[in-house]
């Protein structure tokens, strides 16, 4: 099907779901699309069949909050979540058990960008304490550290190899993770995505 102007205005909503009593904060897909997950600003966690079209399990994070949750690469059981009330480590919890497996300490402001690496288990966090922290699913330790010198959003390039970073909507810098903590290059926001 060509996606065109008609089709597009054509869509029409589902599906509605309204397990949760305050904002839905974000919302991610499996890799191998057969699930979806989201977080609230109501400190839920709602898991989401998405061939059967209906939710299948809630877990809570009162203590700590839950935002910017994220499935980890390959695994449809586990995610990473940056908190939003008692401090700004980043959590690593099985959903099988709703166990946490590890946590990552180290920003001192709360994380506004979280991504995982499409080919690893690497992920990036950008905070308000304008840092941009790499990480390890198998360390609690910061495996690296830039400071972009304003509010970061991040993400990995499809392979893996890059990940990008927005510094206060002025600026996106790619950075090689051989390298990382190099700029290999600095493009003007509007310059990058003229035609």
């Amino acid at each position: 099907m060509k996606i065109t102007d008609s089709v597009l205005r054509s869509f029409r909503v589902a599906r509605t779901f309204r397990e949760n009593s305050q904002k839905v904060n974000c919302v991610d897909y499996s890799s191998n699309g057969e699930s979806a997950i989201s977080s609230s600003d109501d400190d839920s966690i709602v898991l989401y069949d998405c061939q059967e079209g209906k939710p299948i399990r809630t877990l809570y994070s009162k203590k700590y909050g839950v935002d910017l949750i994220r499935y980890t690469h390959g695994d449809a059981n586990t995610v990473v979540y940056s908190s939003n009330k008692l401090d700004d480590t980043i959590r690593y919890l099985s959903l099988t058990d709703n166990k946490y497996i590890r946590y990552f300490p180290g920003h001192t402001d709360r994380v506004v960008a979280l991504s995982m690496s499409p080919v690893d288990d690497t992920f990036i966090s950008g905070s308000l304490d304008m840092t941009i922290r790499l990480w390890d699913l198998r360390s609690p330790n910061c495996q690296g550290l830039t400071n972009p010198l304003g509010k970061p959003v991040c993400s990995y390039d499809p392979e893996g190899l890059i990940f990008a970073a927005g510094v206060d909507s002025e600026a996106i810098k790619l950075y090689d993770l051989r390298s990382f903590d190099k700029v290999t290059l600095k493009i003007g926001f509007f310059a990058a995505f003229q035609p």
